[in-house]
């Protein structure tokens, strides 16, 4: 907890951060980069093309200063972001490099608002962030691999799911184990363009645990300008042949989908936001063919309804199992699929999962709360930075 002298500049800081946090963290982004260039390779560009990232790290310090009393709130958050810092290679060298921007980008903006008392209570605030996301962040690798581990994986197979989304199957190489991972969870794939700037992605891992190989489905993308030059996305579907090697991170991700005892599960998923979908699927038919599962999976036309084979597999293989599709224009629209389509005491039990664009998911978790589904049975997997619409 802060100390007695910094929460009311904390406080107040609130309004002021809802009104200027763009502009605070566009300036952070652009004096870090300016002083430490090789950064560049670490943070995502396009978003930050895109202004994305900005608007994602505004909404991150405004709902950390709305929130701090409120730790059980922020604490799905600080897991997200630790298991994204992870798949990223973050370590605790960074944070006083950050803290330092941050600081300095609050004083650049604010100017004579930014009083020396308001400067300290923000560092006591930061200070305070990071050590938890540093801790959380150590316990995470200590699990796993040490921090920025990268493995080389082979491309064994590249299948066309549909006119713009290809499925690549990873192969390790030589000996190296393929990782262990919980359905849901994603790698970091990281690639060079041409003019040497490297750039990760997270992609959810397609396909079921417990194989010699990883998957990962790639949806291409519709950029102009200075995003679709990074995209890692249109790269891979561009340039990455057989026998082709990618380097990627260990596994990660909080979005875990697993079958638990007496509770259904529920998946609702758009677009390519299928795939973590497809890892459980896959799983569950393995593992646990006779668990209650209903997805229901909206595409905008038929040819873009990914994993087709891998949902009829699952359908002959899980007598429990229900599929709606959901296709058409405006078949991802916040108002098309429908949660009315699963009976309402399946509803009350279920754990439930989704993935797709963010006004989907905000539809439908709104619809899911007037049904009466408690918030804490709802989980959702964001693709890209996350806004964090239910804290701000």
């Amino acid at each position: 907890m802060f100390s007695e002298s910094a929460i009311p500049y904390i406080k107040a800081s609130v309004p002021v951060l809802r009104e200027h946090g763009v502009k605070i963290t566009t300036v952070f982004y652009a004096n870090l980069f300016k002083a430490h260039p090789q950064l560049l390779n670490v943070f995502n560009m396009r978003n930050q093309a895109d202004g994305i990232q900005q608007q994602s790290l505004a909404a991150a310090v405004f709902a950390y200063a709305a929130n701090f009393e409120q730790p059980a709130a922020l604490a799905p958050v600080i897991t997200r972001i630790v298991h994204k810092h992870a798949s990223l290679g973050i370590t605790a060298d960074l944070y006083p490099i950050v803290g330092t921007h941050l600081l300095g980008a609050i004083k650049e903006v604010l100017g004579e608002a930014a009083t020396p008392e308001l400067i300290a209570a923000w560092a006591e605030a930061y200070g305070a962030l990071a050590n938890a996301l540093i801790a959380e962040e150590k316990k995470l690798y200590g699990d796993t691999v040490a921090p920025g581990t990268l493995t080389q994986m082979r491309v064994a197979e590249i299948i066309t799911q549909s006119p713009g989304a290809k499925t690549f199957r990873l192969q390790p190489l030589g000996q190296a184990a393929v990782p262990a991972y919980i359905p849901g969870q994603y790698i970091s794939v990281y690639v060079t363009f041409a003019d040497g700037q490297r750039q990760p992605r997270q992609y959810s891992l397609s396909d079921a645990p417990g194989k010699n190989s990883l998957s990962i489905t790639v949806k291409k993308e519709h950029l102009t300008g200075a995003a679709a030059d990074k995209s890692v996305s249109n790269w891979l579907h561009d340039h990455l042949k057989l026998d082709d090697t990618l380097a990627i991170s260990h596994p990660y991700g909080e979005f875990a989908i697993e079958a638990r005892p007496d509770q259904p599960i529920v998946m609702l998923a758009a677009g390519v936001g299928i795939t973590p979908m497809i890892s459980a699927l896959n799983h569950l038919a393995k593992v646990s063919p006779q668990h209650p599962v209903h997805l229901l999976y909206a595409v905008r036309s038929p040819e873009e309804y990914l994993h087709r084979a891998d949902i009829e597999q699952a359908l002959a293989a899980m007598p429990q199992l229900t599929f709606k599709l959901y296709s058409g224009q405006a078949a991802e629209a916040p108002g098309r699929l429908t949660v009315t389509d699963i009976p309402p005491a399946v509803l009350g039990q279920a754990q439930i999962y989704m993935c797709g664009p963010t006004g989907f998911m905000q539809a439908q978790k709104q619809r899911l709360v007037e049904a009466g589904v408690a918030v804490a049975n709802i989980h959702k997997e964001v693709f890209g930075p996350d806004l964090l619409e239910e804290l701000v």
